[in-house]
């Protein structure tokens, strides 16, 4: 049997490295100068470009900010674990490039459904002449988990908040990270729980599948970015694949 532990790394490679100590460095701040306002969230998370909070460089700063303990320490291992690899095959610059590229990815491809989910809101916002079409508006965002009050005002007041709602975390770059480490070491085994071994490739499209299905049954609630997710996995897996096209060697 074929496998891959990533106990076997002693020491962590240099942008794996400095990319956790970023993140954690930031998250800190988080914790303590954003922690009575909204300041880090409004100024360096993603924000749809409807939003009056927008700023271009949120395309790549969003990637430094986490939403809690679980949400960095899992993105953190995750990287620590399919990244290192892929930085010791590549070196520190390629790696950094192509890290980079995938959260760019994540953000663009995420951006586009916000566009047109939002474009759809408002579309609808701007029907509201009639207390039906109020009706319809609320009946509709009520489904989705929101508490919209029975007026124009209080329509209004929701859709800025959507409009407004924050999109953070490293999670479309590693993303793509593990797409790349599925096309790379297809035949690898990880061990899920660090018990149940199973072969990379399997793994990547279960995990890939899932949130493919999460995406498309939407439900009411559900905060996470799964087209982020999907659009890092792409990018990851376009740049390993035309990286390594005329090198068929190099997949294990």
């Amino acid at each position: 049997m074929t496998e891959f532990r990533p106990g076997r790394f002693q020491i962590l490679p240099m942008v794996i490295k400095n990319l956790i100590i970023i993140n954690i460095l930031v998250f800190i701040a988080q914790l303590t100068l954003g922690k009575d306002n909204s300041f880090f969230e409004d100024t360096f998370a993603l924000h749809t470009w409807q939003s009056e909070l927008f700023k271009p460089w949120q395309f790549f700063t969003y990637m430094f900010l986490h939403g809690g303990v679980d949400h960095i320490s899992g993105n953190m291992f995750a990287l620590w674990m399919f990244g290192s690899t892929l930085e010791n095959l590549w070196g520190p610059k390629r790696f950094l490039t192509f890290y980079i590229a995938s959260g760019l990815g994540a953000a663009l491809c995420h951006m586009l459904v916000l566009y047109v989910e939002n474009q759809s809101m408002m579309a609808h916002l701007d029907a509201i002449n009639s207390q039906i079409d109020l009706q319809s508006f609320i009946a509709k965002y009520k489904q989705e988990g929101w508490d919209v009050p029975f007026s124009r005002e209080g329509a209004e007041a929701v859709a800025r908040t959507i409009l407004n709602s924050p999109t953070l975390g490293a999670s479309g770059a590693v993303f793509g990270c593990l797409a790349a480490f599925g096309y790379l070491f297809a035949n690898q085994f990880i061990y899920l729980y660090f018990f149940i071994p199973i072969k990379v490739k399997w793994f990547v499209l279960l995990y890939t599948g899932g949130e493919l299905y999460l995406q498309i049954k939407s439900s009411a609630g559900d905060n996470v970015a799964h087209v982020a997710h999907l659009g890092g996995a792409l990018v990851g897996f376009l740049l390993a694949y035309f990286w390594n096209r005329n090198n068929r060697r190099r997949v294990y």
